[in-house]
């Protein structure tokens, strides 16, 4: 088999009802599809069976966090190649075929698709018919990506060298960078991470000013957990944590109301102050896992 699909979920048959016909949909069809799925309470298994593909294959377990749930997948893959993407993200038909281009052609490579944000199915039809209206965080010009984008809503390697650095690490079980903690690795190994801009996804999730915090502080922690793994100055450069950081951090931390005002405003917010409040979020995630003594 020539590609694997990994999918992490819980609680998201909304979304798999439009993600995965667009994965069985594809011009490619030497593949699976593996859903790790954390014991869903909703209507995810009604879902498999309505579909009723022979190419998926479902992988239900009490899996601790997102990483975990994909090394189900990778442990449990056939494929050369795995591709890792999420519950809420919509592939385009040619998805596979240019993950697989891209690695027959450098075969020492993993490979990072276009992950277009969309917040709502409407919007996702709209920007699939007009490419010039996309959401995307790379310019067409970029070609090759450090491990700060190694981001698994759109991204793969071979089978062979996610095992030999490993797989994820199950201890980041929270939110944040077990995916770039991943990318860091495989980059080390000596692997080169490209970006192939015509690999399109559509990453169908709104989120909340109040759930944005919560994720960013949870990041935080993350980091703190990412660089003590390693200890390479450059996670910590990468990730902003300096005391340039800490010094705004500390001044803002003095109006405790002023930040929770500003968090209660949310999305009312002018983009400098969410910006600001977001990165106090994820401050205080590295300020908590210090204090904690994380490991």
């Amino acid at each position: 088999m020539k590609i694997s699909i990994v999918i992490p979920t819980y609680n998201r048959a909304e979304t798999l009802a439009k993600v995965l016909p667009s994965l069985l949909e594809q011009d490619f069809s030497d593949y699976e599809v593996l859903l790790a799925d954390s014991n869903s309470t909703d209507e995810t298994r009604q879902l498999l069976e309505s579909l009723a593909s022979p190419k998926i294959n479902y992988l239900r377990g009490n899996y601790r966090g997102r990483g975990e749930a994909r090394n189900a997948g990778l442990n449990a893959s056939k494929g050369e190649i795995v591709l890792f993407t999420d519950a809420d993200i919509i592939a385009e038909p040619n998805l596979l075929s240019e993950h697989f281009r891209f690695h027959q052609a450098n075969p020492k490579a993993a490979v990072v698709g276009c992950e277009v944000q969309v917040d709502s199915y409407d919007e996702y039809r709209e920007v699939q018919k007009n490419p010039e209206k996309r959401r995307t965080l790379h310019p067409p010009s970029r070609k090759e990506l450090s491990w700060l984008y190694f981001l698994t809503g759109n991204a793969s390697a071979s089978r062979e060298s996610l095992l030999t650095v490993g797989g994820f690490d199950d201890n980041f079980t929270g939110y944040g960078h077990e995916d770039l903690e991943l990318g860091y690795r495989l980059q080390r190994s000596g692997l080169k991470i490209l970006y192939n801009r015509l690999a399109v996804n559509y990453h169908w999730h709104p989120v909340g000013f109040a759930e944005k915090c919560e994720k960013m502080r949870l990041a935080g922690i993350s980091t703190v957990r990412f660089y003590n793994k390693h200890k390479d100055t450059q996670i910590k450069l990468k990730l902003g944590w300096n005391p340039l950081a800490f010094l705004w951090y500390d001044a803002l931390s003095l109006f405790p109301a002023l930040v929770e005002v500003k968090k209660q405003q949310g999305e009312n917010l002018t983009p400098f102050w969410q910006e600001i409040i977001l990165q106090h979020c994820y401050l205080s995630g590295i300020k908590k896992a210090l204090k904690d003594g994380l490991n």
